[in-house]
């Protein structure tokens, strides 16, 4: 403790004069573009500190790739392994790897990109479907997704470079099974969603030492999970209900499956993303695309952003950064006329607000110092790189008084 009380005086001795008090949120929506010649674009990840979103966008070829976009190089095209077409489903929290897979004959490959590797194949399975990568840990050394051999063999594998694919299987008596999501941690939680015995589609969640668990529905007979927190603990997606409606979910080992409802006017709702601390939830309505928190429920995002978007509109949100800030998905371009992926910063937390509680003060450096040099992927790793450390301290100085 002494020698992080002392690391704590040297930083304060250093940052004292740089620290400015700012107020207000700053909130922003970003259309991403396509690339040269095209005219749609989706996004379907996000890095930590929305510097970094990937997805899929149309050339002028009319063929889809697989995009990488940056706030200062704008959208980058992937490439393919030499298919007609690829897509990326998932980013590292530092942006630096991305996952997706290419289509090749119809043979769909797993692929993770580094920008010093480029596009590499992940491994397909012999015969006719191939594989698909879905998700990706914050690290991005662990990878999720599905691989098959033949028609309704397809199974959910998790990738790591030691060991390769290791297949996660089914349910009992089931015969298909697709991964989406993993944890950030270490504790290599996956969900996705998998037959059972009776040929129903179940969300499910996966550990190493438990296997794959039913989480059940919400009355119907089918249900699928797409997003986990980063210490595995809560788990989102879709369900039916006894009506047979798709209604979005949240999940934890304590409460069971929580049914988020759906927006008014709206026949359904499922939920694609998750932050980090399991406590802001994002996904689809029939008509609309939502922004769920425990204290305000579920919100369209088309009205809560209504001064940000014009004559234009959100479709579909499809990821949202660790800390809940940033969210990506697709929408109406009204200025482009076109069908486009966006960016849409929320302006919440506040840099630096450790305890989410829209002010960074004492409470804030006194929750990074109590966890200094403690593992990270938690609300007090600020920069989301898996340790609690120096940055992470750093930003809550250079932020102290925002909010306040």
């Amino acid at each position: 403790m002494c020698y992080t009380q002392n690391r704590f005086k040297a930083l304060i001795s250093a940052c004292v004069m740089s620290l400015i008090a700012t107020t207000g949120w700053s909130q922003s929506l970003t259309w991403l573009g396509t690339l040269p010649g095209g005219d749609y674009s989706r996004a379907f990840g996000v890095s930590a500190d929305g510097s970094v979103v990937v997805g899929e966008a149309r050339n002028a070829a009319g063929r889809m790739r697989a995009f990488r976009w940056t706030a200062d190089g704008g959208m980058q095209n992937l490439g393919t392994l030499g298919g007609g077409g690829s897509w990326a489903y998932g980013v590292s929290a530092d942006g630096s790897v991305v996952v997706g897979y290419d289509s090749n004959a119809g043979l769909l490959s797993a692929f993770r990109w580094t920008a010093a590797g480029g596009m590499q194949i992940l491994g397909t399975p012999p015969g006719r479907y191939g594989s698909q990568a879905q998700g990706i840990s914050a690290d991005g050394s662990i990878v999720v997704g599905s691989a098959s051999r033949d028609f309704m063999q397809e199974r959910a594998f998790l990738w790591m470079a030691a060991g390769g694919m290791l297949n996660l299987g089914t349910l009992p008596g089931g015969g298909y099974s697709r991964a989406y999501g993993v944890s950030a941690n270490g504790s290599v939680v996956v969900v996705g969603w998998a037959h059972n015995a009776a040929g129903r589609m179940r969300a499910f969640r996966w550990t190493a030492s438990g296997g794959m668990q039913d989480l059940g529905t919400l009355g119907g007979s089918e249900s699928g999970a797409y997003s986990v927190s980063a210490d595995g603990s809560v788990v989102v997606g879709w369900a039916q209900t006894v009506a047979g409606q798709a209604h979005a979910f949240r999940w934890t080992a304590s409460e069971g499956m929580q049914d988020l409802g759906r927006l008014p006017y709206n026949e359904g709702a499922w939920a694609f993303g998750v932050s980090g601390d399991g406590s802001v939830v994002v996904g689809n309505c029939t008509f609309s695309c939502f922004l769920w928190t425990e204290s305000r429920g579920m919100e369209d995002l088309n009205r809560v952003y209504a001064s940000l978007l014009g004559n234009s509109r959100l479709h579909m949100a499809l990821a949202i950064s660790p800390n809940g800030r940033y969210i990506v998905g697709v929408g109406y371009n009204a200025a482009r006329e076109r069908r486009e992926a966006y960016l849409l910063d929320t302006g919440f937390p506040l840099r630096g607000d450790v305890d989410r509680n829209g002010c960074v003060d004492d409470a804030d450096l006194l929750q990074v110092l109590f966890a200094f040099g403690e593992r990270g992927y938690r609300n007090e790793d600020l920069n989301w790189d898996g340790t609690v450390d120096d940055a992470d301290l750093l930003q809550v100085l250079f932020n102290f008084g925002s909010g306040c």
